[in-house]
């Protein structure tokens, strides 16, 4: 290989301008290229140690990555510098269910758009809709227009029993929730939180028009991504298990437990669905073969050193609200119960 020219050296040689490497940085986040962006941004901080913009994109990058180990670390090696990282400590640690640490670190902070959504989530996790539904009223100031925010506001008021203020409220964010409004709307989550308002509000024809219309456009919208159709029923298994509901609460139950059994059977659902088809399962064929109605609902709960608590797995535990896990835990009592197992009962 012939030796590179004094010019190529010396230009080789020639440090990148911090301006350069921040031209750079910007480039990677805006192409979602988050690894590169944190390498980016050490080179920054190398040339420049404590930039304050550099150590936060870094943060962010990290986040962006699913990365929320490596994002902590990058805030506690940051602790020294006069930088506010709380919000994005808080974030990480709502990522890892790690929900009252979050919630202290939010307390007492500026309440902004940022911190009030992040505090919403964190109640709605922990099953408390009530104050869930205080950080929403409280976001109102801030004129957010979000449609995420929409069908999160929705799904607190339903997941708090609330169902029948779904209406007003969404009035007042000037959200249409007829079916022809949402079938022009195409959004997945906006016409499936609806449906549940439905359903809680018994209005079962309407939600099953409203529930086939989610899983429309959701499959529409997977199959433009290439999703196998495997992949499809997996993804769409929350609106497959709530239209076995409908046709449950509307005597089809044959229907409602052929989806219920074939979901369970093919494991073709995230765990949450799979719990819920579960515990449906179990409310239609009631006492009717026990042992495997146990067996199935055991899969759903860890394995507890401490003795006679009952614990589900880590997958479920912020997944299922309040009120699926109370039905959960009581088709499970009754089971014990006809199996004679009072202990665990």
């Amino acid at each position: 290989m012939p030796p590179k020219s004094k010019a190529a050296a010396a230009a080789a040689a020639e440090p990148v301008s911090v301006e350069d490497l921040f031209t750079a940085l910007h480039r990677h986040i805006e192409a979602g290229e988050f690894p590169q962006a944190v390498k980016v941004a050490d080179q920054v901080l190398a040339a420049s140690p404590g930039d304050e913009d550099a150590v936060r994109c870094k943060v962010v990058a990290h986040i962006k990555s699913d990365a929320t180990d490596k994002a902590l670390a990058a805030i506690r090696a940051a602790e020294r510098l006069p930088i506010d990282l709380s919000y994005y400590k808080a974030y990480c640690y709502y990522r890892q269910n790690k929900l009252q640490e979050a919630l202290d670190i939010l307390n007492g902070q500026e309440e902004t758009a940022a911190v009030l959504q992040l505090e919403s989530q964190i109640y709605y996790r922990l099953g408390r809709m009530n104050d869930c539904m205080s950080s929403y009223e409280k976001l109102q100031k801030f004129k957010v227009d979000s449609i995420d925010l929409k069908i999160n506001i929705i799904a607190a008021l339903v997941a708090g029993g609330r169902a029948s203020e779904v209406q007003v409220a969404m009035k007042a964010q000037k959200v249409d929730l007829t079916t022809r409004a949402l079938r022009d709307t195409r959004s997945f989550e906006l016409a499936y939180n609806s449906a549940c308002t439905l359903i809680e509000n018994k209005k079962y024809s309407e939600a099953k028009e409203q529930l086939d219309l989610a899983k429309r456009i959701g499959k529409e919208e997977l199959m433009v991504e290439d999703y196998a159709e495997d992949e499809i029923e997996y993804e769409l298994a929350p609106v497959s298990v709530q239209l076995a509901y409908v046709q449950q609460l509307q005597g089809q139950t044959q229907e409602a437990m052929e989806t219920y059994a074939n979901m369970i059977n093919k494991k073709s659902g995230d765990p949450s669905s799979l719990a819920v088809a579960t515990t449906n399962l179990i409310s239609i064929k009631g006492t009717k073969d026990v042992a495997d109605g146990l067996r199935k609902l055991d899969r759903l709960v860890e394995k507890s050193t401490a003795p006679n608590q009952l614990q589900l797995i880590e997958s479920l535990e912020f997944k299922l609200s309040s009120r699926q896990k109370e039905a959960l835990y009581s088709a499970r009592v009754l089971l014990l119960l006809h199996a004679n197992k009072i202990d665990q009962v």
